[in-house]
């Protein structure tokens, strides 16, 4: 069922290792919203997560891994935070994820 605030809920997760950088996305309706989904992963340069002034490091498309829909980007090469992005499609809400530190 969508939401009041437009579109199917959706939740994207990010972990890292070393300087690695991948995670996931779900949804209710997984093949609607975390299937093929375009994940992009920003570099925070302030406190807030604020993906309009934030430095774009790279996205991937999400796809199924055994039960789950995975994204990476692989080895990034530089330390920070960095956090994920979904942004919204016609059928499903936005979603950042937490904000991860690499060092």
């Amino acid at each position: 069922m969508a939401s009041a605030g437009g579109g199917f809920a959706t939740t994207v997760t990010i972990k890292t290792e070393g300087t690695d950088l991948s995670g996931t996305v779900d949804s209710p309706r997984p093949l609607k919203c975390a299937k093929d989904r375009k994940i992009v992963v920003y570099k925070q340069r302030g406190r807030e997560q604020r993906p309009s002034r934030d430095n774009r490091i790279g996205d991937d498309t999400a796809s199924l891994n055994g039960n789950r829909y995975e994204w990476s980007i692989g080895n990034t090469g530089i330390d920070g935070k960095f956090y994920a992005r979904a942004p919204k499609t016609a059928q499903c809400q936005a979603d950042n994820s937490r904000t991860v530190r690499t060092n």
